[in-house]
């Protein structure tokens, strides 16, 4: 019996079919790492319920009594609340008003400002704090002994360990994020309605202020709460400048309740509201962010022109690179002086230089080699495996490979809510305790900054997959190849730039992260971070200086190798 070619392409078609909906022998994997991912992020949220309810003759609401009824407590709360709100407001105006001019006007040096917040960015918190102790401390600080040599005055002109010197730092290293999200806004709107107000009589200024602004009100709003979320989770700029002044957060307060003896059940109870306010500040700004009616925002079709800054061109570039000088210049600067002085507050002559800091904060000082030993293992183990299991998560929730993987989404991105040192009270109370007993080793570090890190590794992966057709994989599959097999030969090296991305952004993560990491660490196990904020106990400036330019140089060169390989704005990357 002849068989017509038309037959023969749908048998091969039905054959190629059955061959893909065959079962999969790789399914074990793939429900493994689904079961890995929800145990990863389930375990140390659910201890911290648990505990918070826990009372000495049964399940109690006591507390979360003491949290807000207590003194310190309520303090620590309006505390957190009044920072993060102005922290939130300074960003605002700093990071819309950055990336308005350098995206919608013609201001000079756009590159180098660029890469002026993108070092404002990578510049870990804790670490920029200490750089302002050094800059505005009200005796030895160099900006205040400025002050004296210039006036002849006797009292400080700064005092940075004050509330107002916390929302200060914060706030320049918060505005980053608000940079990025208006950046990206203001390069899509049309100039259309910019020109129309133009042809009205409008100035720049009123242009930008009616029409511009507006149009980027929910990136605006989005930029603040982005904002106000990353100063309501830190812990080492408080602990340094606020702590010297009795200056409480809920981070430090949390923190405090760890010191000997710990009082778990209070930490959990204190956890848990900040927990709660981070989701339901999230969920806030993605249901801004996810609004209809900007349409014009998204528009595609109109034309974008620069404004003209004329006369201003030069006093704007001096206000920008002012600003840009306090999150960058000024502590580079005074941390690579303290490195490299005998006498950090003595001015840096020849007779004043030393390379001394390096060999004893490399050779000499008892915890730093560990601590540099176990940074790096760390973040490389913690990227590898992080990378691995963010890919696999990814390609899941991507394929549908089984009924209900779309969840697995929420599993991935629930650390976006949850505060670093939240987590580390989860994971202290759950690794404590048999059957899983990891405390006193690097491993619960290890576990932390895995679970911490799973939304940036699986962000990068899921964008990475979405635009790697699954007919190719088919294809594969259809020649004989299992799942896993697809993946590895096929899609994996198409991805290859995108797990690089997710592989140095994880990285980054691991070595600055210093939240959960001062709950979690033990003398066997310290990171540099944590070294650092001893160190500022003890006084040793040189040490922590050239700690830092490490951190500062590792960060950037990964930085760039993400920019190489990505070939785009590591900012624009991260969002």
């Amino acid at each position: 019996m002849r068989v017509s070619s038309a037959e023969t392409v749908d048998r091969y078609k039905e054959w190629s079919w059955l061959s893909l909906k065959a079962v999969d022998r790789t399914l074990p994997v793939w429900v493994g790492a689904a079961l890995f991912l929800v145990f990863l992020m389930l375990l140390p949220l659910s201890w911290i319920f648990i505990t918070s309810l826990k009372g000495e003759q049964g399940p109690s609401l006591r507390g979360y009594s003491q949290v807000f009824t207590e003194v310190a407590f309520l303090k620590a709360i309006w505390n957190t609340l009044i920072i993060s709100f102005w922290v939130g407001i300074v960003a605002v105006l700093i990071g819309s008003l950055l990336g308005w001019l350098v995206t919608r006007t013609d201001l000079p040096w756009k590159r180098a400002i660029r890469a002026l917040v993108m070092a404002s960015f990578v510049t870990p918190p804790f670490l920029g704090a200490f750089a302002w102790t050094l800059l505005a401390g009200p005796n030895a600080g160099l900006l205040n002994k400025l002050y004296r040599s210039l006036t002849g005055a006797e009292e400080h002109l700064f005092n940075i360990f004050t509330m107002e010197g916390l929302i200060f730092v914060m706030a320049l290293y918060s505005f980053p994020y608000v940079f990025s999200m208006i950046a990206n806004v203001c390069e899509l709107i049309s100039s259309d309605l910019e020109d129309a107000a133009n042809i009205l009589g409008a100035n720049k200024l009123r242009t930008a202020w009616t029409i511009t602004l507006p149009l980027a009100a929910p990136a605006l709003l989005g930029g603040f709460i982005l904002a106000f979320l990353h100063s309501l989770s830190l812990f080492g700029a408080p602990a340094i400048l606020g702590l010297p002044a009795g200056l409480h957060t809920i981070t430090t307060q949390i923190w405090a309740l760890f010191q000997y003896p710990p009082r778990l059940d209070l930490a959990a109870a204190f956890s848990v509201p900040l927990l709660l306010a981070t989701m339901g500040l999230i969920a806030l700004q993605k249901k801004i962010l996810g609004r209809r009616g900007y349409s014009t925002v998204g528009g595609k079709g109109g034309q974008r022109r620069l404004l003209q800054l004329g006369k201003l061109r030069i006093p704007v570039l001096l206000l920008v690179l002012g600003i840009l000088s306090l999150s960058v210049f000024l502590p580079y600067w005074i941390l690579l002086k303290a490195a490299l002085a005998k006498a950090w507050a003595v001015p840096l002559t020849w007779d004043n230089f030393t390379l001394e800091n390096f060999r004893f904060a490399f050779f000499q000082y008892g915890d730093t080699q560990n601590a540099i030993l176990n940074t790096f293992e760390l973040g490389i183990l913690t990227a590898t495996v992080g990378t691995v299991i963010a890919a696999l998560i990814a390609y899941i929730t991507n394929r549908q490979l089984f009924r209900g993987a779309r969840y697995l989404t929420f599993f991935a991105l629930a650390p976006l809510v949850v505060p670093g040192i939240v987590l580390a009270v989860g994971l202290f109370i759950a690794y404590t305790q048999p059957p899983i007993i990891l405390y006193g080793t690097v491993w619960i570090l290890f576990v932390a900054y895995l679970t911490k890190e799973m939304p940036i590794g699986f962000s990068q992966a899921e964008t990475t997959f979405k635009s790697i057709h699954p007919e190719l994989e088919d294809a594969s599959r259809i020649m004989g190849a299992n799942r896993l097999r697809a993946l590895k030969d096929v899609t994996a090296p198409l991805a290859r730039s995108g797990l690089i991305a997710a592989w140095c952004f994880i990285f980054i993560g691991v070595i600055r992260e210093l939240s959960a990491s001062i709950l979690l660490f033990t003398p066997k196990s310290k990171v540099v971070s944590v070294v650092i904020f001893d160190l500022k106990e003890e006084g040793q400036v040189g040490v922590i200086a050239v700690l830092g330019i490490l951190l500062l140089l590792v960060s950037f060169l990964v930085i760039l190798t993400v920019q190489r390989v990505m070939g785009r704005d590591v900012l624009a990357t991260r969002e």
